[in-house]
């Protein structure tokens, strides 16, 4: 007897779904499944939405950070101008920082790290397009929002040695403790960062 299996169409729409980050063969299958049936999943809308953010999303020409033209919101707003450049990895580390409202400056994404396994040197990344607006915009400082571990220390240290020459302070964010958690949680690495990155409490 024939085994059977839901149509091809489905099937088609259920691989699609796996290609997605995160997303196995069940998750695929259940999700599938909800846009094919559901009343509540309007997949028009869907389809719609995912068209448009593809047409009209892109990287910002000045800071890589997302936009819908040819600058991002941050890089368009005139307040942020001549303060601190944020350097991050990705695009995607914007919002996490931008969301404390602590920081009022403007972003460079680097579009990744140094990371000779994966022959990322530094020409594959943004460090060019970085001095260049440092050249041009002044800012008062540049801080290094960098990941945590070897490649983001080496990309640091890269960075901190070409930016040298233009005088401007280079700091990087403090790394320790997150809140809320223990001592018994952290590795080595974080409590030494956590004691080197001590502050003295106001009384």
């Amino acid at each position: 007897m024939k085994p059977v299996d839901y149509p091809e169409p489905f099937q088609q729409l259920a691989r699609q779904l796996r290609r997605l980050p995160s997303i196995g063969p069940r998750s695929a299958e259940r999700i599938a499944l909800w846009l094919a049936t559901s009343p509540d999943a309007h997949p028009e809308a869907l389809i719609d939405a995912l068209s448009v953010a593809a047409r009209e999303m892109r990287a910002c020409e000045r800071c890589g950070f997302f936009a819908t033209g040819a600058e991002c919101v941050i890089c368009a707003d005139p307040q942020r101008a001549g303060r601190e450049i944020c350097v991050v990895e990705t695009a995607t580390d914007v919002l996490p920082l931008e969301r404390t409202g602590f920081f009022a400056g403007r972003y460079h994404t680097l579009g990744g790290r140094l990371a000779p396994l994966e022959n990322t040197g530094p020409e594959d990344l943004r460090i060019d397009a970085l001095v260049s607006r440092i050249a041009a915009e002044q800012p008062t400082e540049i801080i290094l929002a960098l990941s945590a571990d070897v490649e983001g220390e080496a990309t640091a240290n890269y960075l901190s040695e070409v930016l040298a020459p233009f005088g401007i302070p280079v700091s990087h964010i403090a790394q320790g403790l997150p809140a809320g958690g223990g001592l018994e949680h952290a590795d080595q690495l974080t409590l030494q960062r956590a004691l080197e990155g001590r502050s003295v409490r106001a009384r």
